[in-house]
């Protein structure tokens, strides 16, 4: 015979799903009914539960009411409701039901806090975060670091730096986690000073810390100190991460700096981060701007996974080297395996057909990138397409393309129209540009030497002489041309004219023994270029002071007999140091790589990759 109390039956089994899987307001009255009736505990039901399923329903004070009732602290369960929120749900639903809660009087403690802080980080709700930050200080949980940060944090990211700044003075006790927030935030804003004096005076530092500088440093514009805080991070015996790796080589490709750039690779591989794809990613980047292409497609093709970002760093790295055909193969890979192209692939791509003269194609692969892709062509794709028309002397198309852009051009387009009207000598048109220009970027020095060189050409020295006064009385100063080559791990800059180097008197003898050589295989000085109205002689010696000039024939002087020589110049290169690279390459049997404000030129055997066509 059976005891009465060991059967199940189907009515008991409904009860016990019913208290413990209700799934709406009207279900759980439905348990809460069957525990009065039968005089059961509420603590019988979940709880958490209970909150979760009336949080945001008319029924939230039923639910308040079954929890204040409970034996269990009111707060536990609403918390674990709002950690739900924050985490998988909405966090805009947790800020609603915090809300929900102070009006019902249910005070929070430093789990609710933390909770709600997050939400408010995620939906950069200061208004809210104020008044937790109150409730943190009425609380007493002033010696809670975590909660602590976290308000530091938000009001940081809120922009709220002097909110953030006031709290860290004051706080009792930091961290190196606290530390980290303020000097991130800063550098973000730019303020390069704080943050840097902050990271001065942190008792400890972690990977982060420096990291945030190093990046800080980059993101800047200040390749060079984010190279040096690095090795000082080295000094200090610390490991980079991925994010470490990835500012520093960034920092490399902004330098030009191959060698280090190298080494920096080297590292990466030693800490197991080879088959990283940012990494990889930014090491192509790396080795594209430092002229060295080959191996930038030694680390594309050896990566296990690629990203529309490797094939389209390759891209425009074949592009401004001046493969464009190779570009324009990459492009019909990459659409064949089947990865979709962005807008930053068809800059690229735009940037290929124009200095190959691909006019058509150009235009073709501009209504691809609209009709097959549905991307909005912004600023930089027209500005492609102006460059693209200016370069093949299509000055009237050029000029359509820029007055019917849907946005306003900037001076870079109008830039590129006075480009093509130098090189294909229309002054009527350059004018027009310039004085777009001049309301846009006015105090761009470039601008104004491009119109220099189209009057200095059409024998206009009158108006020459009034650009040069109109610069004079705008402020504008023009920049200097300023090369550099790294040999050894050691950067020489050579400036244009400058005779003080210490090795200026022997550089001059070997350039004169080059120029001997030079001329005898048809070398003749392209005076035009010196924007001076001067004697035929005069002109020859401020071309052959050229600041690429100098940096060239010093690598000759310091690196062994067939290695690349590989330059980074400020400026546009010259007509005539063009000419010059292309026979000195072949004379000394020598592969120059030139990397210019606008591309690579890579001389070898008395050519240059860009067939002239630049």
């Amino acid at each position: 015979m059976l005891c009465s109390c060991s059967i199940v039956t189907p009515q008991s089994n409904h009860h016990h799903h019913l208290i413990t899987n209700f799934n709406t307001p009207f279900e759980l009255k439905q348990a809460h009914a069957f525990l009065i009736k039968t005089n059961a505990p509420l603590s019988t039901l979940s709880l958490t539960r209970v909150a979760t399923v009336c949080a945001l329903t008319p029924s939230f004070s039923y639910a308040h009411q079954i929890l204040h009732l409970s034996n269990v602290p009111e707060i536990v369960p609403w918390n674990s409701c709002l950690k739900f929120f924050v985490e998988r749900a909405s966090p805009q639903d947790a800020i609603t039901l915090f809300v929900r809660l102070r009006q019902m009087g249910t005070f929070p403690d430093h789990f609710t806090c933390s909770f709600v802080l997050k939400a408010c980080t995620r939906l950069l709700d200061v208004f809210i975060g104020r008044i937790v930050h109150g409730y943190v200080e009425k609380l007493g949980l002033q010696q809670n670091l975590i909660l602590q940060n976290m308000v530091v944090h938000l009001y940081a990211i809120c922009g709220e730096m002097r909110d953030a700044q006031q709290l860290f003075d004051k706080m009792p006790q930091r961290d190196v986690v606290t530390w980290n927030i303020m000097i991130g935030q800063l550098m973000k804003r730019g303020d390069v000073g704080g943050a840097y004096g902050l990271f001065s005076l942190m008792p400890e530092r972690n990977v982060r810390s420096w990291t945030s500088m190093i990046s800080g440093f980059v993101r800047c514009g200040k390749a060079k100190k984010a190279v040096e805080l690095f090795l000082e991070m080295e000094r200090e015996g610390l490991r980079p991460n991925e994010v470490t790796l990835v500012a520093v080589i960034a920092a490399c490709a902004d330098l030009g700096d191959l060698e280090f750039g190298k080494r920096v690779h080297r590292l990466a591989n030693e800490n197991g981060f080879q088959g990283n794809v940012l990494v990889c990613n930014t090491l192509i980047d790396m080795y594209v701007k430092c002229g060295c292409l080959e191996e930038g497609c030694s680390v594309f093709y050896s990566m296990p996974e690629r990203t529309v970002v490797s094939w389209s760093s390759l891209i425009a790295g074949f592009a401004t080297h001046g493969h464009g055909e190779k570009a324009l193969e990459l492009y019909g890979e990459m659409v064949g395996l089947g990865v979709k192209p962005t807008h930053v692939t068809f800059v690229g791509i735009l940037h290929a057909c124009s200095h190959m003269g691909l006019v058509d194609k150009g235009c073709e692969f501009f209504t691809i990138m609209i009709k097959d892709y549905g991307i909005v062509p912004r600023v930089e794709h027209y500005g492609c397409l102006v460059d693209l028309f200016s370069r093949a002397g299509l000055l009237k198309e050029a000029h359509e393309v820029i007055v019917n852009m849907p946005m306003a051009p900037n001076g870079v387009i109008w830039g590129a129209l006075l480009g093509g009207c130098r090189l294909h000598k229309n002054t009527e048109l350059a004018e027009e540009a310039m004085r777009h220009i001049s309301e846009l970027d006015p105090r761009n020095d470039g601008y104004y030497v491009v119109l220099s060189n189209v009057y200095a050409e059409a024998g206009k020295w009158e108006e020459v002489t009034r650009i040069r006064k109109l610069m004079k009385n705008r402020g504008v100063k023009k920049t200097p041309g300023c090369s550099s080559i790294t040999i050894d791990g050691v950067v020489h800059e050579f400036v244009a004219g400058d005779e003080t180097h210490p090795h200026a008197e022997k550089i001059f003898e070997m350039w004169e023994k080059l120029l001997v050589k030079m001329k005898a295989i048809g070398y003749v000085p392209n005076t035009s270029v010196v924007l001076l109205d001067v004697e035929d002689k005069e002109k020859e010696k401020f071309l052959f002071r050229h600041s690429e000039k100098l940096a060239l024939v010093y690598g000759l002087m310091n690196t062994k007999p067939g290695m690349p020589i590989r330059i980074m110049k400020n400026l546009r290169v010259c007509e005539d140091c063009h000419a010059a690279f292309k026979l000195i390459s072949e004379i000394e049997n020598r592969e120059i790589v030139v990397r210019d404000r606008n591309r690579f030129h890579c001389f070898k055997n008395g050519t240059c990759t860009c067939k002239d066509y630049w």
